[in-house]
């Protein structure tokens, strides 16, 4: 159901690794809650940003959520295709909805995150209150 490939957030954000860079969405869960995203607040290129603190915003018909960062480092690409098309965070959370790319500060912040295994008993737990 989720990447094993993928790094979680409580906060239900995602982080995939690829050397130094981590791009970061929400996962397909989170999107299926929200539901219809219609606007994607990012930060701008260069930003520095730190784990677990606001680094933008999803909106939705019904309602908006803070993104959480799930490293800290600053912002090297934003995804500017969710400007005109926000529902790629609904249509492909993992892929074409991906939001920021982010040079790490500190590789050892991944460690504290989730796996896809841990994510998914999070939720189901959750669930099942």
């Amino acid at each position: 159901m989720f990447p094993a490939d993928l790094k979680y957030m409580k906060s239900h954000e995602w982080a995939r690794r690829e050397g130094d860079i981590v791009d970061v969405g929400v996962s397909d869960y989170a999107q299926a809650e929200i539901q219809d995203v219609v606007y994607v607040e990012l930060p701008e290129v260069g930003t520095i940003i730190e784990q677990h603190k606001a680094f933008g915003v999803i909106e939705s018909v019904k309602a908006a959520f803070d993104l959480y960062a799930p490293v800290s480092g600053a912002v090297v690409e934003i995804n500017e295709g969710l400007e005109d098309a926000p529902e790629l965070v609904n249509e492909a959370p993992y892929d074409a909805g991906w939001m920021i790319r982010i040079r790490m500060s500190d590789s050892s912040e991944l460690e504290g995150l989730m796996s896809a295994s841990e994510y998914q008993a999070m939720i189901e737990a959750e669930e099942n209150g």
